[in-house]
């Protein structure tokens, strides 16, 4: 079910082992070949294609598309929430289901830069209601194998506007990619460094990181559809319900 499209009624009489599923994105710059919703357009794509699998165990928010996205602000048109707004407001969407029975809550992100305070919103609200269930991840986070398998430029993963991300638009939003300024892009340290924070414009010279001249719609819908069907066995779990068992014998 899509809470946006039912009426107060509607909710009172869905099962509470709904999992209410909450996708969260961002509108930043993504290069000069997406658009800046490419992060809540992905996101909000997968969720839904999600809850079309399995409407009864499902309640899918609308996408909250206003991200943690300061690391990206140098570039005109980035919209960012400062990070205790966007945890916030994140709260707020649980808070607000949690009186009318709603136990269990699933964060679907799409942005790298919401992924550290999802987390502390949702410690925070396992704090606060120990009874409850609550889960988080980006849906890249399931694309690890799929993406070393299909993509062809050195970067085996999804960075940023780059030939996954690009792909995956070719796939969901072909008509807003500008397919003739697909571009490669990204500045690495030398030596190889690791935990260092850096600002977007630092490390990029027009806003992404990738080969995305390398991108396809038939790699995008391969990755979109191992999304799909590893977030869709992920969040039925959740609904169906799980235990916890010891470690195997040694």
């Amino acid at each position: 079910m899509k809470l946006g499209e039912l009426a107060w009624p509607d909710v009172e009489a869905l099962s509470r082992d709904v999992v209410v599923l909450i996708p969260t994105g961002s509108l930043e710059q993504h290069g000069p070949h997406l658009p800046l919703l490419t992060d809540s357009i992905l996101a909000g794509a997968v969720a839904e294609a999600v809850e079309e699998r399995m409407p009864e165990k499902v309640l899918l928010t609308p996408t909250l598309w206003l991200g943690a996205s300061g690391h990206h602000l140098r570039f005109p048109g980035t919209l960012s929430a400062g990070f205790d707004s966007y945890v916030g407001s994140l709260l707020d969407v649980a808070e607000s289901l949690i009186p009318h029975g709603f136990r269990k809550f699933y964060v679907l992100n799409g942005h790298g830069g919401n992924s550290e305070p999802n987390g502390i919103a949702l410690r925070t609200l396992k704090s606060r209601h120990p009874n409850l269930t609550f889960g988080h991840s980006g849906y890249f986070s399931f694309l690890a194998e799929t993406a070393k398998g299909i993509l062809s430029g050195p970067l085996k993963e999804i960075r940023h506007a780059c030939e996954a991300e690009a792909s995956l638009m070719l796939h969901v939003s072909p008509s807003l990619v500008k397919k003739e300024k697909l571009r490669d892009d990204g500045l690495e340290p030398e030596p190889q460094l690791e935990g260092i924070v850096h600002h977007f414009d630092e490390v990029t010279e027009e806003g992404s990181f990738g080969y995305a001249t390398l991108a396809t719609p038939e790699k995008g819908k391969a990755l979109f559809e191992a999304a799909v069907e590893a977030v869709s066995e992920e969040v039925g779990a959740v609904a169906d319900g799980y235990t916890l068992v010891g470690l195997p014998p040694k």
